[in-house]
């Protein structure tokens, strides 16, 4: 977005927490951030319009002060409370001019709940579109085409890395005792340090790749991904995965104690079934990982099995444009009496 001509006031990528207990530190920069921001929607700057990206527990209370200050307030991407914390739907309904909705589930779902919302589809439609194909990706990568290539997609969050490249370390250990020629690469999110990966990975013989998580997604014959928006990428341009995910014990009983849904994976909760498989705190093991992995490896039919699903889900989140879809209700929202 700065590329493209925003004032950056604050770049909050890099504090992004994933749990309960792991988030306690953050709070106070992330409080001093609040503070600069709700002071500047009511200030000489004040925006014709605030437009909400995920992170709910920070975007709700902001749009809380917005709307306070009568500034219309529009949530892209909004939080997953058909999965979980679904009482969140009545702040949504007092503070938000309108949703965009990227799944079509979701457009009844806040229809019932009334609160304004317009599908606008997923953009992760227009930003895979230009992605090239496997053996273009492969080349680029500098990976033969006979090679097998296992992908590890740890996280963006420093928190996710440290708790699961342990595993995915493990799990190539294991992979490529059975598979020798195996080649393993790891995709790294712009938001975690080479060095705190390297550390991680302990002389592990993978490919650290900066920057082209999609050429890896493609490249790839089997992924090893972190729980969230990576694995709808990977569906998205077809690569068979295996999912874990692993917090602290205290976070993972609240979480167990506030979700809806039987499925942490975006591809299992958009298919309303499990189509891939999820290894979450104690299942996520090296052993487990490396056993799926090899699984998927082994069998065509469980990885044209996964393909088939992952067609299924593309065709249900919307035709390419979905930028300048949600652009044009933003601006919409601008001009409202709110």
């Amino acid at each position: 977005m700065a590329a493209a001509g925003m004032e950056v006031v604050e770049d909050v990528t890099a504090r992004a927490i994933v749990g309960g207990t792991e988030a306690v530190a953050g709070v106070f920069p992330l409080y001093r951030t609040y503070r600069r921001l709700r002071a500047r929607l009511g200030g000489a700057e004040r925006p014709h319009a605030l437009v909400l990206i995920d992170f709910p527990e920070f975007n709700l209370r902001l749009a809380r002060a917005a709307r306070r200050c009568g500034v219309p307030v529009v949530y892209f991407i909004p939080p997953q409370i058909w999965a979980w914390r679904g009482w969140r739907v009545r702040a949504m309904r007092r503070r938000l001019s309108l949703v965009l909705a990227v799944f079509p589930f979701e457009l009844p779902f806040y229809r019932r709940a009334r609160v304004p919302v317009e599908y606008v589809g997923h953009p992760l439609i227009d930003a895979l579109a230009t992605v090239p194909a496997r053996g273009e990706a492969r080349v680029r990568l500098g990976i033969a085409a006979d090679e097998h290539v296992i992908g590890l997609l740890p996280g963006s969050r420093h928190g996710e890395v440290e708790r699961l490249l342990p595993i995915m370390r493990e799990a190539v250990a294991r992979v490529a005792a059975r598979r020798p020629s195996a080649r393993f690469v790891l995709a790294l999110a712009p938001t975690v340090d080479a060095a705190f990966v390297s550390r991680h990975l302990d002389g592990a013989s993978v490919t650290v790749v900066r920057d082209d998580v999609h050429d890896v997604i493609r490249a790839s014959d089997v992924v090893l991904a972190t729980s969230g928006t990576v694995t709808l990428e990977a569906a998205l341009l077809g690569a068979p995965m295996v999912v874990c995910y692993r917090v602290s014990r205290l976070s993972a009983l609240m979480i167990r104690s506030l979700i809806r849904v039987p499925w942490m994976s975006l591809p299992n909760l958009v298919l309303g079934r499990p189509v891939v498989t999820e290894l979450f705190q104690g299942e996520a093991t090296g052993e487990s990982v490396a056993a799926e992995a090899l699984r998927l490896l082994d069998d065509a039919g469980a990885r044209d099995a996964q393909r088939v699903a992952f067609r299924e889900l593309a065709r249900g989140l919307g035709e390419p444009g979905v930028g300048a879809r949600a652009a044009r209700l933003v601006l919409a929202a601008t001009r409202s009496p709110s």
